[in-house]
């Protein structure tokens, strides 16, 4: 008896090990998701060339060198300075622009990254359906959460049978052995089972309650349907139109604005059918007719294409707002566009690949201060930060290899709060 004891107990060691590993499998795939979507993914995707290059694969390129690849996540710099071959080429290859320097990332970070985009790329839709939009955020689900879910579950009610078989056969030993023992408490009535089960319970409805009261008013991945179906991928893509263009508010004032249907009646006063383009497909998968929306954006600016004369009969055409900050935050387009020489892409994403648009980034707090920590200041040829003559001189004399928001005063509260 005493020896099926110990089985049991060995296999109950068994089963606990397989569940904590089960759980830090299941941990560190989702530390590497958040980690690539907040350091990683306003400048690569993980099956695509963005601003970088695709990171499926990247240990391989590197021959698996994971300590070069820890030392060009922490200073790129240093490593291409070193001659290091695949860094080398990589400089190169995109035009010699260095990435940015993440030293706060410890080298776990990195393999639970490198882990991340070396799983298994997710199955594609059935056959048939209509392509997602290409700018659309990749692996918005992990595949291998349900599986290890169902796993772990599974180990628990494994676990729990032999917590009863166990205590059953120390009854019978007992017995047995002319042991009086008392009668074994079912589980479920048990004060320590009761009380652990508690705590998970209050643990896991604190953690769930405080990442809903964190979500409020954000609206990460919201996409709305709008009156006429834009397509920025026909228009900013394939067209290669300048976000400016119609977006001229983002580089002289405060807000980018929504151009008025004049500006869109530059060009379709004379493009009045969509034929040559790439076909379009709304995000449920049906085919959207181009030429049926020009129509659309006609009867919007009372535009009369067979007369080619206005009719007065024009409304504004009522866009559904995707990106809002709340009103005690002060964002200034014109400060990151043209002194701070940022790109679109860097918080709306793959824009020019977008039919739908969606909004890319959550916008929180911590996202922005992030991106003030790790942003680089295009001090050359940059009168805006001219008065800055410390850090251009520490630059001068190599004190400093580069100066980021945070060192001009980017985390400070009163930059958005006032």
């Amino acid at each position: 008896m005493f020896q099926f004891r110990t089985q049991v107990k060995a296999l109950q060691t068994a089963i606990l090990f397989i569940l904590l590993i089960s759980f830090s499998l299941r941990i560190n795939a989702q530390e590497g998701k958040a980690l690539f979507n907040a350091k990683c993914a306003s400048c690569h995707a993980i099956d695509k060339q963005l601003v970088g290059p695709a990171l499926r694969g990247v240990e391989d390129r590197w021959g698996g060198d994971k300590a070069m690849i820890h030392n060009w996540v922490h200073n790129s710099a240093a490593v291409i300075k070193s001659g290091y071959p695949r860094a080398v080429e990589v400089y190169s290859q995109f035009n010699k622009v260095q990435m940015t320097a993440f030293p706060e990332l410890a080298d776990k970070d990195i393999d639970a990254i490198l882990a991340y985009v070396s799983a298994p790329p997710a199955a594609n839709t059935t056959p048939g359906s209509a392509p997602s939009s290409a700018g659309a955020p990749a692996d918005n689900k992990d595949d291998s959460s349900l599986l290890f879910g169902i796993l772990t579950l599974i180990l628990a009610v494994i676990s729990l049978i032999l917590l009863q078989v166990n205590s059953n056969l120390r009854k019978l030993s007992d017995d047995r052995e002319g042991v009086h023992a008392p009668e074994p408490v079912p589980f479920y009535r048990n004060k320590a089972y009761i009380a652990t089960g508690a705590i998970i319970l209050f643990l896991l409805a604190g953690y769930f309650v405080f990442q809903g009261a964190q979500g409020l008013g954000r609206s990460q991945n919201y996409q709305p349907e709008q009156p006429i179906f834009y397509s920025h991928t026909v228009h900013a893509g394939v067209n290669q139109i300048s976000c400016l263009y119609c977006h001229g508010g983002a580089q002289d004032s405060k807000h980018a604005n929504i151009p008025s249907v004049n500006v869109c009646m530059n060009c379709h006063m004379g493009i009045n059918e969509y034929a040559k383009g790439p076909k379009l497909y709304r995000e449920d998968g049906s085919e959207v007719d181009g030429t049926a929306e020009i129509k659309k954006l006609y009867q919007y600016a009372g535009w009369d294409p067979t007369t080619r004369n206005y009719t007065g009969n024009g409304k504004p055409v009522e866009w559904i707002r995707i990106h809002n900050l709340p009103d005690h935050v002060y964002f200034n387009h014109s400060q990151h566009v043209k002194a701070g020489k940022q790109q679109c892409q860097t918080c709306h994403g793959e824009i020019q690949k977008m039919n739908e648009v969606y909004q890319f980034a959550n916008l929180s707090m911590g996202w922005c201060v992030n991106c003030h920590r790790e942003t680089k200041v295009q001090f050359a040829d940059n009168k805006f930060y001219s008065i800055y003559e410390k850090f251009h001189e520490d630059i001068k004399n190599k004190k400093l290899d580069s100066v980021t928001v945070e060192k001009i005063g980017g985390t400070e509260c009163q930059k958005c709060h006032y």
